[in-house]
């Protein structure tokens, strides 16, 4: 499943970062943006996922570019509602997501756009405890995954509806450490692994 390096990671997991749309909901085309949150369509099973992730003792939160705000199109108040009601019906599934960060900006804007850091340190001001070494991200885009990787954590790339990829997408998948076609398949094999006994014990 992974090399030994990324298995000692997965073994001292704490926090996993998210991206939204691709990951959590079904992502629109190419250039067309989530703006209400009646456009927003959870995949299936994600609810489950999350759950088992809080009953594992994990941090869960979402990093999410929005740069349909810098293109005028919705305000970061909408993004915050779509969060809000996206909050209500999971813990409605008994499941929550510990923090939501979301960058506004466009390209060359910002520090927070990922694969820049700024997402991961504005988590990190909130819960000084997190550390890269012992986080995840999981994304379906190679911004996603180059996020993590620059910062040293493990990665895992979500193959999701081949027609809705990113351009990019193969890339990631080839510098991604672990790749599944969900996230509750990832979950699955995630916490499977994390709980199995150390063979060097």
């Amino acid at each position: 499943m992974a090399d030994s390096a990324n298995s000692f990671s997965l073994r001292t997991l704490r926090t996993v970062f998210l991206d939204r749309d691709g990951v959590l909901n079904r992502k629109l085309p190419e250039g067309r943006y989530i703006t209400t949150y009646n456009e927003f369509q959870p995949l299936p099973g994600v609810p489950q996922a999350i759950a088992r992730l809080n009953r594992a003792g994990l941090r869960v939160v979402v990093v999410s570019n929005q740069r349909g705000i810098a293109l005028g199109l919705y305000t970061s108040e909408d993004v915050r509602s779509i969060h809000s009601a996206l909050q209500s019906w999971l813990q409605s599934h008994g499941a929550h997501i510990d923090a939501f960060y979301f960058c506004p900006h466009d390209a060359h804007q910002c520090n927070c756009r990922k694969p820049l850091p700024g997402l991961f340190h504005q988590a990190r001001a909130d819960f000084p405890d997190i550390a890269a070494s012992s986080s995840l991200m999981i994304g379906d885009s190679l911004s996603d995954i180059e996020f993590g990787h620059r910062l040293g954590s493990t990665t895992v790339f979500i193959e999701g509806d081949a027609n809705l990829r990113k351009p990019g997408a193969e890339e990631a998948r080839q510098l991604a450490d672990l790749c599944f076609p969900s996230l509750p398949e990832a979950t699955d094999a995630l916490l499977a692994h994390r709980a199995a006994p150390d063979p060097l014990a």
